[in-house]
């Protein structure tokens, strides 16, 4: 394994509680703002300091709170990437993509390595240059440059796009695959953005409060989903509470309805999800098909969202909430579906106050049990 990270570091009332290994692969942290990921890669760089646990990178003891092993960041061999690239502003271009590369290194190699990089990044001709007389991809480039210079035992990128628009995200990405392709080792990218991880990441951990709830690959984590965080940052917009009612039936009690599955139900369910785009329009009654009120629409680009009220709740139902009670509790309580613009026959798509039948596909429903 290229890397082994068991740490546990105490912050107040959070506590960062880390178990993984990962080999020579890109392995994205997907989770919301403030579960730590960025902090378990500041442990890994030497940033930040574990309470206990240890830390191997290709062999080498980073951490040992055991052996009271603890090399300085200079000692280590990384290399992060923040979202402000943290380049240099008084270096030049050329300055900044050596300023990482180890002072044994003898000056024509050192010259050597910066040109090579400068040109894997279409950056030859600009060696002069300081980073304010650069474009935001440009001083991109320049700082993943740096990283390669350096030659580091282990690449970490914290959420590089989080600040761009998508037109300029989607041009400055590409940067990333000219890194991906250079670099033999690890990268860990960290993400809230499950489309990017999925775009970049061999394998894709969740992160929730702390903790690695799952590790699995893009494919498993969209289709196969085991935990209700990983429903959730897997884009799916429909994950209510429920409950086993049957080998194949789960009682959702926010809906007020009983939900047929194709998969066999765990005793120990605790979340049903199913995707917005997933929800079918359906003529009546029928298996898993249930009368809604069309409550509210927002309209994207190519499609329309739809909030959906349940009227024929069933007894033992969570009691609904008005918007006006409880903004939160009331869309809880709906079901989202997403309805394509694009192939809905005009007068169709659904307006608010329309009463209408949808269907829940049985093969489409999510069982998850933590």
């Amino acid at each position: 394994m290229s890397l082994e990270v068991r740490i546990r570091k105490q912050f107040g009332s959070f506590t960062l509680e880390v178990d993984l290994e990962a080999a020579n692969e890109t392995l994205g942290f997907l989770g919301a703002s403030g579960c730590g990921k960025s902090l378990t890669m500041r442990c890994i760089a030497g940033i930040e300091t574990p309470d206990e646990g240890r830390i191997v990178v290709n062999g080498q003891v980073f951490f040992d709170s055991a052996q009271h092993i603890n090399l300085k960041p200079q000692q280590r061999k990384t290399a992060l990437l923040f979202q402000n690239y943290m380049l240099f502003p008084n270096l030049t271009v050329q300055q900044n993509v050596a300023a990482g590369i180890g002072r044994e290194v003898p000056k024509d190699e050192r010259a050597r390595i910066v040109a090579a990089e400068l040109a894997r990044f279409s950056l030859s001709g600009f060696e002069q240059r300081y980073p304010a007389q650069l474009s935001g991809g440009q001083q991109q480039r320049v700082a993943l440059a740096r990283m390669l210079a350096a030659r580091p035992g282990i690449l970490m990128l914290d959420e590089p796009f989080s600040a761009l628009d998508a037109h300029l995200k989607s041009l400055l990405e590409q940067n990333l695959v000219s890194l991906f392709d250079a670099y033999e080792g690890t990268i860990l990218y960290v993400s809230h953005d499950i489309d990017e991880a999925i775009r970049f990441c061999d394998r894709i951990a969740v992160v929730e409060a702390g903790h690695i709830l799952e590790v699995d690959t893009p494919d498993q984590l969209v289709n196969h989903p085991q935990s209700e965080a990983a429903l959730k940052l897997s884009g799916c917009k429909n994950a209510p509470q429920a409950s086993f009612a049957g080998s194949h039936c789960a009682w959702v009690p926010k809906w007020g309805v009983h939900v047929q599955t194709a998969e066999p139900v765990p005793p120990e369910v605790c979340h049903l999800g199913i995707r917005a785009a997933y929800i079918q329009r359906a003529e009546g009654p029928g298996v898993n098909n249930y009368r809604v009120r069309v409550d509210r629409v927002s309209d994207a680009r190519f499609d329309r969202s739809v909030l959906l009220g349940f009227l024929d709740r069933e007894e033992g139902s969570t009691t609904a909430v008005s918007r006006e009670d409880d903004e939160m509790k009331y869309l809880h309580q709906h079901l989202f579906w997403r309805v394509s613009k694009t192939d809905a026959a005009p007068g169709t798509l659904p307006e608010v106050g329309d009463e209408l039948w949808v269907h829940l596909p049985p093969d489409r429903i999510y069982l998850v049990t933590r």
